[in-house]
């Protein structure tokens, strides 16, 4: 599965979108990352998004689903 990361300003205009393809990170910790250029005004920008899986040290253990905490800025 792949995942897409969209970034835009605060009014909702997209500026770019950032494909995320699955990682294996070298902590052996799994996720998704993905990079990008996108130009802002006359500026260009290089973009970087990563998503990491948070684990427990409990083997077996199933990760469990956390909702978003106001102001941080994410949209479940």
């Amino acid at each position: 599965m792949h995942l897409t990361c969209e970034i835009r300003t605060i009014e909702g205009t997209t500026l770019g979108v950032l494909l995320l393809r699955p990682k294996t990170f070298r902590s052996g910790k799994t996720g998704y990352h993905g990079q990008g250029k996108l130009t802002l005004g006359s500026q260009r920008y290089q973009a970087q998004c990563q998503l990491v899986a948070i684990r427990s040290n409990e083997p077996n253990a199933q990760p469990q689903p956390q909702k978003a905490r106001s102001g941080d800025g994410a949209k479940v």
